[in-house]
């Protein structure tokens, strides 16, 4: 099919150049007819220059997503490096949690990026796909006009331009056949240097696409790879943890560190809502009135996405001390990444890191009534801001003390915690 196009065009371009010896005729013609003549190449110039500055639109493009697919190649963290870096600290304890989460933070940024330029990307192709579908549309149309012009040069010969000259009645006649002819050739002409121009932009276009869906097919692969680094985070977050509180030399030592750590949480917590007590006495004695109250009403299920209550609230057994503790929430087991939500309307009294309670969100609902969320990857709200029930506050993670991705949910009644299913259900 191409070689027959070829061919086509080749003797179309034969046409064009015999008709270019007529352009002489163009100095002596009269000069109104030369302005308006003018006129129309310019504006019939602009398809083509249209195409062209595509073309160059394009071929930026293409460098770009060169670009693109390079830093997706040299970017991929290092695990390796980055869980030896940390080897030396794993005798403090909070600090080597601190660490790791950072680390798993810096992961998780990444993944959310590359996510993001997947989307662009598939936006991208699917756009860059119509237009090289249109383009192709138009070089078939073009294609088929100039094989109706070719036939018709074919059917009635060279002579007929020679017939028409020498049929002149007049010098004028002679000049107006002769502008006739000429005008013929520069159709022809333009018609050729459309079509070139726009079969290098259909070559433009199926370059980027290459371009594009390459640069796609390797951003899904840096998801893989990061998504197995993030693993591989938790997996060494969880067997050391484990390892430092199963360790007999450690073990009265870790009970210890433990209650430390949860007396320090919930130290945060109660000046929390101390503050927050204080902010309302002083509130009421300046006349004004509370803006948040507790309606009665049920809880949504702040995390949607969970597959299992990993740890209910109550006594339990600590998996790896070994000693009777009280677990002052439920753990709900639940992908990396997904949805925390609000369990009610209230107003966002911290939204921090800590290092036993990692990425939390705590929601005053008033009335008394506060719940905390705890280990989340990443937070989507900050502290004063009011959200309401159901809406995203954040990402399950395993942020903090945390050997898997869950969400540790408590709830909170004048100054105690209570069981958080008197709420949910």
């Amino acid at each position: 099919m191409k070689l027959v196009r070829n061919s086509a065009l080749c003797f179309l371009l034969v046409l064009c150049l015999a008709g270019s010896a007529f352009q002489f005729h163009r100095e002596v013609y009269a000069t109104e007819e030369r302005d308006s003549e003018t006129e129309e190449n310019d504006s019939e110039e602009v398809d083509t220059e249209a195409i062209q500055e595509s073309i160059r639109e394009k071929q930026d493009a293409i460098r770009e997503a060169q670009n693109e697919k390079k830093k997706l190649q040299s970017g991929i963290t290092d695990i390796k490096k980055m869980i030896n870096s940390l080897s030396n600290q794993k005798k403090d304890m909070e600090n080597y949690v601190l660490q790791l989460d950072k680390q798993m933070t810096s992961v998780e940024e990444k993944i959310t990026q590359i996510k993001t330029l997947i989307q662009q990307k598939e936006t991208q192709i699917q756009k860059t796909r119509k237009e090289l579908e249109e383009a192709e549309a138009v070089e078939d149309a073009q294609y088929e006009s100039m094989k109706v012009r070719i036939k018709l040069m074919y059917e009635r010969g060279e002579d007929l331009f020679f017939d028409m000259l020498l049929s002149a009645n007049s010098y004028g006649d002679f000049l107006n056949k002769a502008d006739y002819i000429e005008s013929f050739s520069a159709y022809d002409r333009k018609m050729l240097e459309e079509y070139q121009a726009n079969c290098e932009y259909i070559h433009a276009c199926e370059e980027q696409l290459e371009a594009e869906e390459q640069v796609l097919e390797e951003a899904k692969k840096s998801v893989e790879t990061e998504q197995a680094n993030l693993n591989t985070l938790i997996s060494t977050k969880r067997n050391q943890i484990s390892s430092y509180q199963t360790d007999i030399t450690n073990k009265e030592a870790a009970i210890k560190e433990y209650e430390a750590e949860i007396a320090a949480r919930t130290a945060v917590i109660q000046a929390l809502e101390a503050a927050v007590a204080e902010e309302a006495r002083r509130l009421q004695e300046s006349g004004g009135e509370v803006s948040v109250t507790y309606d009665g009403g049920m809880f949504a299920w702040p995390a949607p996405s969970y597959t299992r209550i990993s740890d209910d609230y109550g006594n339990r057994m600590h998996p790896t001390l070994g000693v009777q503790q009280f677990h002052n929430g439920v753990d709900m087991a639940a992908p990396g990444g997904s949805a925390i939500l609000a369990a009610y309307d209230g107003e966002v009294v911290a939204a921090d890191y800590n290092s036993s309670m990692g990425n939390y969100i705590m929601i005053n609902h008033g009335n008394g009534l506060y719940t905390i969320y705890m280990h989340a990857s990443s937070l989507a709200v900050s502290k004063g801001t009011y959200v309401v029930r159901g809406q995203r506050i954040g990402s399950v993670g395993s942020t903090g003390r945390s050997t898997g991705n869950h969400l540790h949910f408590s709830v909170r009644r004048d100054g105690s915690y209570v069981n958080p299913w008197g709420y949910l259900r």
